[in-house]
């Protein structure tokens, strides 16, 4: 039996959520419901604009809430990732370890730099617009990959934003040519529609040869296929993941299990806030897929999850509230 059900490597980057009007939003000059990668001084700028008593933080980056979501859940999981020798480096490293996830990080192997954050602000529709400062994650490559416990287990979860940096994009390469050559499941998130539509030869270069699984929205699938519509998207898919999960905001969500496709229909509420709900959907369909779940099942009890999310602020729900969730379906 595999040390780790869920193997994680991606960004790390504290997320800083504000709600803001729409007209704030564009004072401030972000693109909406988009993720922009942003140098220093934007991010000094935004932060000078915004109230820092109204942030909500928290260890993230889309792997990170991933692997976190399976932790709650039960499963024992590992993230790799690369924060500085700062106090918000040690605020995530501790985050971490307070959600039961091993990682490749200590007090003595950071670098001096600054941790990379991801300003996130959520309007009264309830979508998030994120500007996202790298910092030292920028610089991730193979060096934090833990290649014993990429072997020792059970799916290894590549996230898609490490696509632009090369170091980067090495480094989710690496980790799923490990984890083929040790029989470990790979699974990718396309991550944003910018990753594809910037990235998508690099993005191609993460996939190989095909990974097992692949989680994307719907607008990501049709242009990760050059489709125009959800239906002719799904015989490319299949050409570059064995099994997907494509989710389709309000009308629920689109599974293939490597034979049949699934239909999954989503409950009608009122969104607040969506961030976090692609990474907290992959977190639960992975602790299920890992745990004896079926595809169907894995695929209800994530939608079961996102829909909660999204009806509260932040990118996490409280351990007990994503544990009643998984009950149902366990």
């Amino acid at each position: 039996m595999p040390k780790y059900h869920v193997y994680g490597v991606g960004n790390a980057l504290v997320d800083m959520e504000f709600e803001v009007s729409d007209d704030t939003l564009a004072t401030l000059g972000v693109d909406k419901g988009l993720m922009t990668l942003i140098e220093e001084d934007r991010h000094h700028a935004l932060l000078a604009e915004l109230d820092l008593n109204d942030a909500r933080q928290c260890s993230g980056g889309s792997a990170a809430n991933t692997v976190i979501a399976s932790a709650q859940l039960g499963a024992k999981a590992f993230y790799s990732c690369k924060v500085a020798d700062d106090d918000t480096g040690t605020f995530y490293m501790n985050d971490l370890n307070e959600a039961g996830v091993a990682s490749n990080l200590s007090l003595t192997n950071r670098e001096p730099g600054l941790t990379g954050k991801c300003i996130v602000l959520v309007t009264p529709d309830a979508e998030r617009s994120m500007n996202t400062y790298l910092g030292i994650t920028q610089r991730i490559s193979q060096r934090e990959l833990d290649e014993a416990a990429i072997k020792d287990s059970q799916i290894v979860y590549i996230e898609g934003y490490l696509v632009p940096e090369p170091d980067a994009r090495a480094a989710a390469i690496k980790a799923r040519e490990v984890a083929e050559a040790a029989g470990v499941q790979t699974a990718l998130t396309l991550s944003d529609v910018n990753m594809v539509n910037f990235f998508k030869d690099g993005m191609h270069d993460i996939i190989g040869q095909g990974v097992d699984l692949l989680f994307c929205n719907e607008e990501e699938a049709l242009l990760m296929t050059d489709s125009s519509d959800i239906a002719s998207a799904i015989p490319a898919l299949q050409k570059i993941s064995k099994q997907f999960a494509v989710t389709l905001g309000a009308k629920g969500a689109l599974l293939f299990d490597g034979k049949d496709s699934i239909e999954i229909p989503a409950e009608s509420v009122t969104p607040v806030d969506s961030n976090g709900a692609g990474d907290i959907y992959a977190g639960t369909f992975l602790y299920g897929l890992t745990h004896g779940m079926s595809f169907g099942d894995c695929g209800k009890m994530a939608g079961a999850a996102a829909t909660e999310l999204v009806q509260h602020f932040g990118a996490r729900l409280p351990s007990e509230s994503l544990q009643a969730i998984g009950k149902k379906y366990s």
